[in-house]
């Protein structure tokens, strides 16, 4: 069986960074519909799209919604980082800090995971 973990990176501060977010959750939607197992990892950056995207009011909320469920969890370490941790807490977001406070890559390629970051 194929799998996928796609990785958020992106930050909120730019347009481009809307756009790879919004592919990020396409992908997930089609991996999902597609019936290919799929993880979404908010790292880095990407930490900060959380509590935007649990806006209602947010663009890109719906899409968000749909693919929820597949969300595997965010970057502890780096919710700290960018100032977002208690933000997070406040959703049914896990933290993830499986390898020094981060999701662990290595845990996926082992299980078999293709990576695909954005």
């Amino acid at each position: 069986m194929d799998k996928v973990a796609v990785i958020v990176l992106a930050d909120k501060e730019t347009h481009e960074g809307l756009g790879r977010l919004y592919n990020a959750l396409e992908t997930v939607k089609e991996m999902k519909e597609e019936g290919i197992e799929v993880q979404l990892i908010f790292d880095g950056a990407g930490t900060v799209w959380i509590p935007e995207l649990e806006n209602e009011e947010h663009i890109a909320n719906q899409l968000y919604r749909e693919v929820k469920d597949k969300i595997t969890g965010v970057c502890d370490f780096c919710s700290k980082a960018f100032d977002v941790k208690n933000e997070i807490a406040k959703t049914n977001v896990p933290f993830l800090d499986e390898f020094e406070g981060h999701p662990s890559l290595a845990k996926l390629v082992k299980e078999g995971y293709q990576i695909i970051t954005f």
